[in-house]
């Protein structure tokens, strides 16, 4: 009998594959995200309100907005907004990471309807806003503690708690298994984009919040408008059905070591065929030289790259990412700003300013070189001396930008194999025209980069 019931059901599995779909064996897109049609080129700029002008304030802020939409950028992400938490407060100011009420603006940067007056301004510009949302954890002072008590991780002993493993003292973790907070959490997220018209959030440690919280907020953000999510966390899994962008935390490390003499071209190479396997298809990674925190244990960008500094800037621009400015960048930032006391920036003309504007524009030019799904994969061009340049094209025929990048402190005269990059181009950052046929050959500097696109 057993012989008899094993033949049946073997019977049926065999009818079922005959009936089956062949779309089951079809690939999807993983990330199940469909993004607004202006992300396709966007450059993100991370904005610190209490440190972007000497007022701090929304309104002062306003009155840089020409400038930023001038040099290119699409999308202002600024840090969280809400009023800050007193107890156990971090030093005068507090972290703008302790929430004391997600539904509020924290009067020190101004009013609900300066806020409003500067999103307003912004979408007049051609920019989008997106919100520092810190869903994992609110102040010891929020009202949600008193209020809902059961809405927070415990210690064994029953006690509220920071984060597990962390020396964030100042905040409480939330305990997401409560369907509760999950909903008035979600409340909270649609509350800012039906009432203030933003287009969408940072999530702040994505990563320590369940991923299918971020997938059904997302689809209820969408029912209200195509938003952008950015999460700060390294996972693929964070694209499914959630974010369509994630931090490239791995870019930057390998970028780090390779400007220290700790790795080479090949360690960057790695890091782009690792994406290119494993990752879904289309899913954008923000790369990065600076951000808020990122380099706080290191000292400024600048330093920390050294002579490496400009084309790792440019790297992130060509190579397939989604590129961020922290605010100062443009005018030679030579400081790591402070997190809990007032710092402001120094503005200035600087260095790399009209690097950031060429980029921008070239980035915006060349289709090839546009964010996930609307641009172009990463074709190596092998070359001669492979452990010290990483050289790529991106795009097809007159659509193409071939890209060079000496990734050593040693000069390099560079061949390269296969036909990947012939034809007529013009260097992206002189204008000079170049034909490349055959062993043309390349003379780099130490650190250099070349950018060409096809005429």
């Amino acid at each position: 009998m057993r012989n008899l019931l094993l033949t049946a059901a073997a019977a049926l599995a065999l009818a079922s594959c005959d009936t089956a779909s062949t779309s089951s064996y079809e690939p999807s897109d993983l990330a199940q995200v469909q993004s607004p049609d202006w992300v396709a080129d966007a450059v993100i700029y991370q904005m610190n309100t209490r440190q972007f002008t000497s007022e701090g304030t929304f309104k002062a802020a306003q009155a840089q907005l020409p400038r930023l939409a001038e040099m290119g950028v699409d999308i202002i992400w600024l840090m969280p907004i809400h009023p800050i938490g007193e107890e156990k407060r971090k030093g005068t100011l507090g972290s703008p990471y302790a929430v004391k009420d997600y539904r509020a603006v924290n009067p020190d940067l101004g009013t609900e309807d300066e806020f409003r007056a500067f999103v307003d301004e912004a979408h007049r510009l051609g920019l989008k806003v997106i919100l520092d949302w810190v869903a994992n954890h609110s102040a010891w002072d929020n009202a949600l503690v008193t209020k809902h008590p059961e809405w927070y991780t415990k210690t064994p002993e029953g006690e509220m708690m920071p984060p597990e493993g962390t020396d964030w003292s100042d905040v409480a973790d939330f305990d997401f298994s409560n369907p509760d907070l999950r909903e008035y959490m979600t409340g909270s997220l649609t509350y800012w984009v039906r009432e203030f018209d933003i287009d969408g959030y940072r999530a702040d440690v994505a990563g320590y919040v369940p991923l299918d919280f971020w997938q059904n907020a997302r689809a209820e953000l969408d029912a209200i408008k195509p938003v952008f999510m950015l999460a700060e966390w390294d996972s693929r899994d964070m694209h499914y059905g959630a974010f369509e962008a994630t931090y490239a935390w791995s870019w930057k490390d390998v970028m780090q070591e390779i400007a220290r003499g700790d790795a080479n071209a090949n360690a960057m190479r790695n890091y782009f065929t690792t994406q290119k396997v494993s990752w879904p298809d289309g899913a954008m990674r923000m790369m990065y030289t600076d951000n808020h925190d990122q380099n706080s244990w290191d000292g400024v960008a600048s330093e920390i790259y050294g002579p490496a500094y400009e084309g790792a800037i440019a790297l992130s621009f060509v190579a397939p990412g989604i590129p961020l400015i922290y605010n100062g960048q443009e005018a030679d930032l030579d400081r790591q700003l402070a997190f809990f006391e007032k710092d402001e920036i120094e503005w200035k003309e600087g260095e790399y300013a009209p690097l950031f504007k060429r980029l921008i524009a070239l980035k915006t030019a060349e289709t090839a070189l546009h964010n996930g799904p609307h641009g172009a994969p990463l074709v190596e061009v092998p070359n001669s001396a492979s452990s010290n340049v990483l050289s790529f094209v991106r795009g097809e025929g007159e659509a193409r930008v071939f890209a060079v990048f000496n990734l050593s402190p040693r000069g390099q005269d560079v061949t390269f194999e296969l036909a990947r990059h012939h034809g007529a181009f013009a260097d992206a950052m002189s204008g000079e025209d170049v034909t490349f046929v055959g062993m043309t050959s390349l003379a780099m500097e130490p650190w250099g980069y070349r950018i060409f696109t096809a005429k």
